[in-house]
Order: C-alpha cells, then sequence, then structure tokens
C-alpha cells in the first residue's frame, strides 16, 4: 500500500495536523474477539505506509496488550514511519482479572501513575494526545484536565484531549488548559454530537476525533443478520446488533448500499465519506483490523460527495433512524456526553 497525498486535518486550533484518517486499535485486542496479531502489525505498518499518522490506544485494551502492541509495530516499521506516527492514548477504566469494567479513576495522582505505565509500555517518552476515557463522576474535571497540563509542562505529554463529554464539561475542560479535540462517536447512525457538542467544540477551536464511523461494523456494508459473533464480542451485547434493532439497522443499511451501488463504491466508502464531509476539523477513526478493511476504508479519500449525493445519503439513514442505543444502559450512564 503506497503513500498518497491527501491534506492534513488539524486537531483543533492547538492541537498537531494529522492524516485525514486516524487508525483506532482498540479491535487488535479486545472487544471484537479473537484478533491475529502478525496481522494486526501488518495493517498498522499499511496503514503508516500509506500515510496515516494518528494512532489511536486505550491503556485498558485488553490491559495494556494494545499499547504493547503498537510498541511493536512502530519498532518494526521504517524510520521514516515511526517518526510520523502520533499516539493518541485513553486512560482511567478500571479492569477486573475477569475482564470486565469497575469504574473510572480520574484523580490526579492515578493519572500520572497511568500515564508512567503506557509510557513503558508504548515505549517511548512522551504521549501524543492524552485524554481519559469517561469522566470519573467523583473528581471534577478540571482536576482531571489540570494533571494531564502538568504531564504536558513536564514533556511527558503533547497535547490534551477529551472523550465522551457533552458541552458544559468541554467548556469547563477548556477553561483550564488547551483542549485539542475531542474524541466521540460520530456516524450516519450516531448523529446527536450535532445539536449542542459539535458547535461548541468549534466555537472553542477543539477538533474532533470521530470513532464509530462504521458503527462497529453495523453499517459497514459486511454485517449479515445470520452472522455469529465469538465469545468476548462487544457486539453481542449492543443494544443495536440485536433482534428486531439489527434488522431495522440493516434495512438501512441496504438503502445506503443503492446510493453506493450507484456512485461505484462500497458502502463502508460511502458512510466514511459522509463523516468526512461534514468538516476539516473531523478526524475519522477507522478501526480496520486487516488490511484489506484498511484498503477499503482509505479509498474512502477518493469518494467525492456532491450536494446531491449527499441528500440521497441522508435520505437512505435519516438523523436519528437507528434502532437501539449505542452502548447497553450500564455504558450509556458513564457518557456525559448524553447528559
Amino acid at each position: 500500500m503506497t503513500s498518497v497525498t491527501h491534506p492534513t486535518r488539524p486537531l483543533g486550533t492547538t492541537g498537531p495536523r494529522v492524516f485525514p484518517l486516524g487508525l483506532g486499535c482498540m479491535g487488535m485486542s479486545a472487544l471484537y474477539g479473537e484478533a491475529d496479531r502478525a496481522e494486526s502489525i501488518a495493517t498498522i505498518h499499511a496503514a503508516l505506509d500509506a500515510g496515516v499518522t494518528l494512532l489511536d490506544t486505550g491503556d485498558f485494551y485488553g490491559m495494556g496488550h494494545n499499547e504493547l502492541l503498537i510498541n511493536e509495530a512502530l519498532r518494526t516499521a521504517g524510520s521514516s514511519a515511526r517518526e510520523q506516527a502520533l499516539v493518541s492514548v485513553k486512560f482511567g477504566a478500571l479492569r477486573t482479572v475477569e475482564g470486565g469494567f469497575s469504574g473510572y479513576d480520574g484523580r490526579p495522582d492515578a493519572i500520572k501513575n497511568f500515564a508512567a505505565y503506557s509510557l513503558q509500555r508504548l515505549g517511548t517518552d512522551h504521549i501524543d494526545v492524552y485524554r481519559i476515557a469517561r469522566v470519573d463522576p467523583d473528581v471534577p474535571i478540571e482536576e482531571t484536565v489540570g494533571a494531564i497540563a502538568e504531564l504536558v509542562e513536564a514533556g511527558h505529554v503533547r497535547h490534551i484531549g477529551l472523550s465522551e463529554v457533552g458541552a458544559q464539561t468541554i467548556r469547563r475542560a477548556a477553561a483550564v488548559a488547551p483542549i485539542a479535540d475531542l474524541q466521540i462517536e460520530y456516524s450516519l447512525i450516531s448523529r446527536g454530537i450535532e445539536e449542542e457538542i459539535l458547535p461548541t467544540v468549534r466555537e472553542l477551536g477543539i477538533g474532533v476525533t470521530a470513532y464509530g464511523v462504521l458503527s462497529r461494523g453495523l453499517i459497514s456494508g459486511h454485517f449479515t443478520p445470520d452472522r455469529e459473533l465469538g465469545p468476548g464480542d462487544f457486539r453481542g451485547m449492543s443494544p443495536r446488533f440485536q433482534g428486531d434493532n439489527l434488522r431495522r439497522n440493516l434495512n438501512l443499511v441496504e438503502q445506503l448500499r443503492k446510493v453506493a451501488d450507484d456512485k461505484g463504491v462500497s458502502v463502508a466508502q460511502t458512510a466514511i465519506a459522509w463523516v468526512l464531509s461534514r468538516g476539516e476539523d473531523i478526524v475519522p477513526l477507522i478501526g480496520a483490523r486487516t488490511r484489506a478493511r484498511l484498503a477499503e476504508a482509505l479509498g474512502a479519500l477518493d469518494v467525492e460527495l456532491s450536494a446531491e449525493d449527499l441528500a440521497a445519503v441522508e435520505q437512505a439513514v435519516p438523523a436519528g433512524a437507528a434502532a437501539g442505543e449505542r452502548y447497553p444502559a450500564a455504558q450509556m450512564a458513564h457518557l456525559d456526553s448524553e447528559r
């Protein structure tokens, strides 16, 4: 996969400029069933070779496995690819030995501890963008962001990010220190940020790294109603993948497929291109686990959606048309962005 020059996009007014698509690495270690380590590393290498600069991870993805995987991928990549890579890390999620989640920790001392472990696993002296995965309800966001700001001052972190927070929390965080970007779910079937959150980050000069742009494969065009999900696959308990919800959502995908077919591109490329069209301040994160899926996603950069195309896409998948919440109820309760 060879590199093709595409205009970079900014992570806000204070963050770095990055390739217009980032690579979300979570699925290479957790929540989507078994992954092939060699293929995962080859996919990261292929992404870097294609010009991708932003790699997104979390210290709790596979309880450190994902950071170690990225470390190995960067150590075995070419020197130029290694130098261009920027790593975004989420922290704060507490895990159990059995793999469950038991809350979030945003205390300043805990943050510095998390960062120390991440730096060791990543094999680097700094983290490019650092953010708490979910707001700790017991710690004011000002304290959490203030602790990351101290890591920035010490040279251990380059930029501060946010994740899944609402407009009020964004304003409080931005009053403490410069925020590069907000990482939040945004796709054709998850458009909740458009009402209040997106206008707020734009007012404050904060970029958006959009995850879930293919809704965990639901609107990729590859998911089928009879697909069996393996043990540990998050989608097995995701409301949008259950029963009637799944059937209704896949009906939306078939409507989108008609639009994609008319343009001679794939469903996934159409869905990614739609997110790319929402603004130069939005960087979609692609959760590709294989080189084939990565190549398809990168093809979205060459898809031009006219005004007529965009209207057809939104007619096929109207705002609010998705059946089911994007997370189970217990996890929705942790989303400051949904309050």
